[in-house]
C-alpha cells in the first residue's frame, strides 16, 4: 500500500483517511499504486448542499480537473468508478446533459476506455424535482444514477464470478431437471442455447442495472453520531454500492481509494472486503464521524470518551486500537457486574 507524505486523520487494519484537498492529496500517492477509484462526488445539483457542491455551470471542468491525477495513480488493469446523478436545468423540466459529458470528455480528452455503464437504481427514493415531479405531476420521480466505469487499458482487472447473485426459483428447476424445462437450439433472437445452458455455476450473472435501497437507518455510524450528538454525513450511499465494485474488479490485498470520501461508506466496504483503502475527504468532521463505521457495539460512556479524544487529538488515531481497547473494557465491565 502506498504511503503518502501527509498524516492521516485515522487508520484501521486495512485503511488510511486523510482531510484535505483531493488533488493535492493524489499528487503525494506513487504512479500506478491504485487498482480501483471508486467515488460518489458532490453532484452537479442547482442548490446549494451543506456538504458543498460545486456550480453546474462550472461542473463538468471541475470534475474533469480529477481526470489526469486519478489516471496517474491507476495501475495499467485499474479502474475508475464514477457514481452521478442526474440533475435538471434550471427552471426547466429538461434534464440536463452534465453526467454525459463528463463521460466524452474523460474518455476523449483522457483516453479513459468506458469500460460498462451502471444504473444504480434506488427504489426507496423520495419523488423528486419537487416541482416536476409533485406539484406540476409532469415528470416521473428520479430514482437512477449514472454510473461510469471507466479503465487505462481495454482489459482491467474483473471477474464477474464473484458477484454472481442468487438463481431465481425458475433456474433451479431448471438446473435440477432441464430436460423438461428447455431444449438445446438456436432461438429467433439468434441467441444458441446450448445443452450446457442448465450447468449450475454457483449463481446468475448479474445484470448492469443494480436495485440498492438506499435505507440505511440503524446502522453503527448512524447510532454513534447520535449517540454523541454530531450530524451525519447527508448524502451518503449504501455500502452495498462500493461493495459489489470492490468485489468485482479488485483481488484481496488490492489498494481501493475514494477522493470524496464522505462518510467513508467506500473505505469501510473496503475493510470487510479485506482490501487496502486510502479516503480523501475535505471536511474534517464529517471525515472524524466516519470513524463510526469501523466500530461495533460499545458503551455509551466508551464511545463518548472516544469520540471527546478524537476531536481534540492531534496526531493519527488508530481506530483499530481503540476498538480493542473499548471492548476489553466493556468485556471488563460485563464480568465485573
Amino acid at each position: 500500500m502506498s504511503t503518502t507524505i501527509t498524516e492521516p486523520l485515522y487508520t484501521t487494519q486495512f485503511g488510511k483517511a486523510y482531510v484535505g484537498d483531493s488533488l493535492k492529496l493524489l499528487a503525494e500517492l506513487a504512479e500506478e499504486s491504485v487498482d480501483l477509484v471508486i467515488t460518489s462526488p458532490p453532484f452537479a445539483l442547482q442548490r446549494q448542499k451543506e456538504y458543498g457542491n460545486e456550480n453546474q455551470v462550472n461542473y463538468v471542468d471541475w470534475l474533469l480537473s480529477f481526470a489526469e491525477p486519478v489516471k496517474r495513480v491507476l495501475k495499467p488493469t485499474g479502474s475508475f468508478v464514477l457514481d452521478l446523478g442526474g440533475a435538471y436545468e434550471r427552471g426547466r423540466p429538461v434534464r440536463s446533459l452534465y453526467n454525459f459529458k463528463v463521460l466524452l470528455r474523460f474518455c476523449e480528452e483522457y483516453d479513459f476506455r468506458l469500460a460498462e455503464e451502471f444504473f444504480w437504481h434506488n427504489p426507496a427514493k423520495l419523488p423528486s424535482p419537487i416541482e416536476w415531479v409533485n406539484k406540476r405531476k409532469i415528470r416521473a420521480k428520479d430514482s437512477v444514477n449514472t454510473i461510469w466505469w471507466l479503465s487505462k487499458s481495454d482489459f482491467p482487472k474483473a471477474d464477474i464470478r464473484r458477484v454472481l447473485t442468487p438463481y431465481s426459483e425458475r433456474m433451479k428447476k431448471l438446473i435440477e431437471d432441464s430436460e423438461n424445462f428447455y431444449r438445446p437450439k438456436k432461438r429467433p433472437s439468434g441467441h444458441d442455447i446450448s445443452d450446457k445452458f442448465a450447468c449450475n455455476n454457483g449463481g446468475a450473472i448479474p445484470p448492469n442495472l443494480l436495485q440498492i435501497p438506499n435505507t440505511e437507518s440503524n446502522s453503527p455510524y448512524l447510532r454513534h453520531c447520535a449517540a454523541v450528538g454530531v450530524k451525519a454525513h447527508p448524502a451518503r450511499f449504501p455500502e452495498k454500492l462500493p461493495a459489489f465494485f470492490i468485489q468485482f474488479l479488485t483481488d484481496p490485498g488490492d489498494t481501493v481509494l475514494d477522493i470524496f470520501a464522505g462518510s467513508n461508506t467506500t473505505g469501510a466496504a473496503a475493510d470487510r472486503a479485506g482490501r487496502y483503502w486510502i479516503a480523501f475527504e475535505k471536511d474534517r468532521s464529517y471525515l472524524l464521524a466516519s470513524m463510526f463505521r469501523f466500530l461495533g457495539d460499545v458503551f455509551t460512556e466508551e464511545l463518548g470518551a472516544f469520540w471527546e479524544s478524537a476531536l481534540f487529538s492531534e496526531g493519527t488515531i488508530e481506530v483499530a486500537k481503540r476498538q480493542q481497547e473499548m471492548v476489553l473494557m466493556e468485556d471488563y465491565a460485563k464480568y465485573d457486574g
